[in-house]
């Protein structure tokens, strides 16, 4: 396939599932302003030195989706890309092999998803870089975030994200549905990190979720905030305040005491590199796959096999 064509088709792969964050089309509100894997050559060579590749079914990973070409790109990945555990061996052989690798299946498992849904082979081969390659996990401080879900689920979802976001309005169903369909392994917590540059009344937004958190009400104003967005002036904001029957006199006081708790929220953005929204991160990995609840649901449950 011609380089036009490799990226017309991973232009059309991201525009449908709106990835967080990619440097072609870049669906994401942009702010204004441990392991180091062996060669995939030579990780081929090691598992497969006969040069003809292993088509093998792969334990526990079903590959019928896939017609014939793609099943051969598949078996073929599956072979030169690395152990998603840092092992000096390939995908194949800590699927086939490596039992104490518990992210193996799971990541073959993505890999046949992601060619049966039309994803280009470049694609595959940089997501699973960006997955697999690095395991920089932050320290994120949610203590004092809003959060949906059970605090105690053994996955925990953050999202820095700007209620002026046509990016994370369009995240919004897809993370509830991520979150209903894997219901007790994961809660997500809710960073705010309004992009005033871009969007000037965002922040007016933010502190509007938190003034209602404190009567209780935060689910219900984060609906209604996504609904109504952009109007998020201070006077849109308290007539969301009043019909959902809030105080609104302690609404207005939290409202204008709501400033240091956003900028804490941006200041520890900042410190985790967030330059877009929305961002998420799982158990402080950074989510690097599309904007799609199958996925997210994915990720959860890999995360939650590993650490449950």
């Amino acid at each position: 396939m011609h380089y036009n064509a490799q990226v017309s088709a991973t232009q059309n792969f991201l525009r449908f599932f709106g990835l967080v964050s990619f440097v072609v089309v870049g669906p994401a509100c942009k702010r204004d302003n441990p392991m180091s894997a062996q060669p995939a050559e030579v990780i081929a060579a090691a598992d497969n030195a006969s040069g003809a590749t292993d088509k093998t079914p792969l334990p526990g990973v079903d590959v019928s989706a896939l017609e014939d070409a793609k099943a051969d790109t598949f078996y073929r990945l599956v072979a030169t890309l690395p152990s998603p555990c840092g092992k000096a061996h390939s995908l194949r052989t800590s699927v086939t092999t490596d039992t104490a690798c518990k992210r193996a299946t799971f990541a073959a498992r993505y890999v046949a998803t992601l060619l049966a849904d039309g994803a280009p082979e470049a694609f595959i081969q940089g997501d699973y870089d960006k997955r697999y390659k690095s395991f920089d996990v932050k320290e994120i401080d949610t203590s004092k975030a809003p959060m949906s879900g059970n605090v105690d689920a053994p996955v925990k979802l953050v999202e820095y994200f700007d209620y002026a976001c046509p990016a994370c309005i369009g995240m919004k169903p897809k993370l509830d549905q991520a979150l209903a369909e894997h219901a007790g392994k994961a809660v997500l917590f809710y960073e705010m990190f309004p992009l005033e540059a871009r969007h000037p009344d965002s922040r007016s937004a933010a502190k509007a979720a938190l003034a209602a958190q404190a009567q209780g009400k935060f689910k219900e104003m984060h609906e209604i905030l996504f609904l109504k967005s952009p109007a998020h002036k201070r006077e849109d904001v308290l007539k969301y305040a009043g019909a959902l029957g809030l105080d609104l006199a302690r609404f207005e006081a939290d409202y204008d005491a709501a400033d240091a708790h956003v900028d804490s929220d941006i200041r520890q953005g900042e410190t985790l590199n967030v330059a877009s929204t929305p961002t998420l991160f799982l158990n402080g990995r950074l989510y690097t796959g599309p904007q799609d609840a199958k996925y997210i649901g994915m990720w959860i449950e890999e995360e939650f096999a590993v650490n449950r």
